[in-house]
């Protein structure tokens, strides 16, 4: 079992490497600004561990590849859901973090697939 440390070195030669490409895949179109440099603070994404950045890449990745967009999700959520016309409940959804939408997904669809 490597470290994400390894993990990181490997895949992206270098944590700063590793920055990079997650902030990349921070656009528009998939990211909510919610760092603490966004709300004054001093933190930025390069204070975030190996472990997390590794996965927030593979999400993001995995999400624009199926989606596209931010938008798009939140339409497959409401779709799967039977909510495709609920504008209160997209707009609760909205201001939801990538993850956070891929995982309610992720529930309705198995809950879907269920009935």
């Amino acid at each position: 079992m490597s470290t994400p440390l390894a993990t990181a070195k490997e895949r992206f030669e270098s944590k700063e490497k590793l920055v990079v490409a997650v902030q990349e895949l921070m656009t528009e179109d998939l990211w909510v600004s919610r760092l603490s440099k966004d709300r004054g603070g001093a933190r930025d994404i390069k204070h975030v561990s190996n472990a997390k950045l590794l996965k927030l890449h593979a999400l993001l990745t995995q999400v624009k590849e199926e989606f596209g967009t931010r938008t798009k999700l939140i339409d497959a959520i409401l779709e799967l859901e039977g909510h495709s016309k609920d504008e209160g409940y997209r707009a609760r959804l909205e201001p939801y973090p990538v993850p956070r939408l891929y995982d309610l997904h992720q529930s309705a669809k198995r809950r879907a697939k269920r009935s």
